[in-house]
């Protein structure tokens, strides 16, 4: 949830590792620092709490060098202040350490350094990490991180610098991404590609367990044992102009604003006329395979989950397999029953959500066939599943998900079209299915255009201080959804409830204060929303719809177009997202940076 950059090179670092720690900063913002290695022998570092920009302001007008490592910082151990920034330097000041994750046991090693006489000089669990490699007496830098790991119990992402070896940059990862760019007589190594791609679009992504050694012409790694590795260096796709805001004040506005072509881009080359089915080759399961599929299993955490629980519904209607969503934070600490009849597929933005990645491990384990639904390519979930779907969104650089969401349930309608079509599914209904996939894009830009109600309606009712989202279905997932998107961005107090559980509790809070966003898609359960409608007008609350049509109980109405009944929870999110970014921009909120978030959540 940190954001790692270093360089080593020929040029000037400390200008490469601020505009690095500005494209990572949407990973954590609330403070920053970096350290270099400086023409005379050892090392300078500066950090502050707050924003890089922060940073920025405090640096030294001499800070040369042309190897250093630099940090922002989301907290996990200790306030978010100057003495708790990273990078964090050992008793001598010859090691500095940048660290994402989490050392489990940071409190053992903290006592047994400060009995043996060393002083802590912030509350952090990286700091231990400095300290143990200071006082490593190895021959080598790598061998010396390589036994401060030995000591280490948790999750990390590191990338270390040492006054005695300024030649090189040691860097490796468990659980915690890293990855090294590869430039011209010059090397990088971030924990997210967004910092690399204005300099290298060639990169290699450390698996769990792996060291690298960076020097200013060339890379080598190994496993944290010693044993030598080979890696293949991959294309990034995604250019340095797919992070820029282009226009917009903000990258949430900008985000949403491409979700026509977002969701264009992930059907693009995948539908099948001749058969009325999509190809989906990176599945890895033929046909009988897919046949022998008795239940399926989706594991997301936050809107990932909301997308699976989109995606669960359309498995069960297309295909006619069992389905369901889970967090996978609940489920990696339950002794889930693991069915080998199960597909069982893991769903994350970023490829690195811990939790979830954690339960693909746990079912690995068991010797269940995992399949991953992700954004980024070569991603810690893309490798470690047996197939999937890549979602095609594009880089998402606000902390909150808009294209990706939508492009995930997108590529959930997919796999349902897939699997539907190798069972019971009809070629009339697959055909169905896939004009309505071909008219999403163009309704989605439909959406977007009436912005401008969107916009006033908003600001009507950014005064609440509380809101309730209701749906039946297949709303109740869009419903979930927009709910957290309006807690994440405006800070508006937020609940989400099944329309049909209304009346059995939450139909308490209802008031004239508290306005019910209502979801109501036109399908064989209008009229019972519609009975919702009613018991909330009875009882004085305002009502916003989201459908296909005006409602006459309804203070207002935002009207979508209709699709598919299946596919119309892919366009009934889109004017909510509007609805929650024009609510945070009314209440002057940090739209791209909320307060207490980070966009890439690779700690427990």
């Amino acid at each position: 949830m940190c954001g790692i950059v270093g360089y080593i090179g020929r040029r000037e670092a400390a200008p490469l590792l601020l505009e690095g720690l500005q494209r990572l900063e949407y990973r954590g913002y609330d403070s920053a620092g970096l350290a270099i290695h400086a023409r005379n022998p050892g090392l300078k570092s500066a950090k502050a709490a707050g924003r890089v920009r922060d940073l920025e302001s405090r640096l030294p007008k001499r800070f040369s060098g042309t190897t250093g490592i630099a940090h922002t910082r989301w907290a996990t151990h200790g306030a978010p202040d100057d003495a708790n920034a990273h990078p964090h330097l050992d008793a001598t000041g010859r090691v500095a350490v940048v660290h994402n994750g989490i050392i489990d046991n940071a409190s053992d090693l903290r006592a047994r350094l400060a009995a043996d006489g060393v002083t802590l000089a912030s509350d952090t669990d990286t700091e231990v990490l400095a300290h143990l490699i200071g006082r490593s007496t190895a021959e080598t830098l790598e061998a010396r991180v390589r036994e401060a790991l030995g000591h280490i119990e948790g999750t990390y992402g590191i990338a270390v610098l040492h006054a005695g070896f300024p030649d090189r940059i040691v860097a490796a990862r468990n659980g915690s991404p890293v990855v090294l760019g590869i430039g011209e007589h010059e090397m990088f190594v971030a924990s997210d590609v967004a910092a690399l791609v204005a300099h290298t679009r060639q990169v290699v992504t450390l698996d769990d367990g792996e060291m690298a050694t960076l020097t200013a012409d060339d890379y080598r790694t190994c496993t944290t044992e010693g044993s030598r590795t080979a890696p293949a260096p991959e294309t990034v796709e995604w250019a340095a102009e797919s992070y820029d805001l282009g226009g917009h004040d903000t990258y949430m506005h900008k985000e949403i604003s491409e979700q026509a072509d977002a969701v264009d881009r992930v059907l693009r080359g995948r539908i099948d006329d001749r058969f009325a089915t999509v190809h989906l080759g990176g599945l890895n399961m033929d046909a009988r395979e897919a046949r022998g599929v008795r239940r399926v299993k989706i594991l997301g955490c936050g809107s990932a989950y909301h997308a699976g629980l989109i995606g669960a519904q359309l498995v069960e209607e297309l295909a006619r397999i069992p389905a369901d969503a889970e967090p996978a934070s609940e489920f990696r600490y339950r002794n889930a029953v693991v069915d080998p009849d199960t597909l069982y597929v893991a769903v994350s933005q970023s490829g690195e959500t811990y939790d979830t990645l954690a339960a693909v491990q746990e079912l690995k384990r068991k010797g269940a066939r995992v399949l991953g639904v992700v954004n980024v390519v070569g991603s810690a979930i893309a490798r470690e599943t047996d197939g999937g779907v890549y979602v095609h969104a594009g880089p998402e650089v606000c902390v909150v998900s808009t294209k990706c969401f939508t492009n995930t349930a997108v590529a959930f309608a997919l796999l349902a079209l897939h699997l539907g079509r190798i069972r019971d599914l009809s070629v009339s209904d697959g055909r169905r299915i896939i004009a309505g996939l071909r008219r999403l894009p163009e309704q989605i830009a439909e959406i977007l255009r009436g912005e401008e109600e969107i916009r006033r309606l908003a600001a009507e009712y950014a005064e609440a201080r509380s809101m309730m989202f209701v749906g039946r279905v297949r709303g109740y997932p869009v419903a979930l959804e927009a709910s957290l998107k309006l807690k994440e961005v405006s800070y508006v107090h937020a609940e989400a409830y099944p329309a049909s559980e209304l009346k059995h509790g939450p139909l308490a809070l209802i008031e004239p204060a508290l306005p019910t966003v209502a979801v109501l898609p036109d399908d064989d359960l209008l009229e019972k929303n519609r009975a919702t409608l009613e018991e909330i007008k009875a009882r004085g609350g305002p009502i916003l719809a989201v459908g296909h049509e005006r409602q006459e109980k309804a203070d207002h109405t935002l009207v979508v177009p209709r699709n598919e009944p299946e596919l119309d929870p892919v366009l009934l999110g889109v004017p909510l997202q509007l609805l929650a970014y024009h609510t945070a921009l009314t209440l002057g909120r940090d739209i791209d940076k909320p307060r207490n978030l980070a966009k890439s959540v690779t700690v427990e």
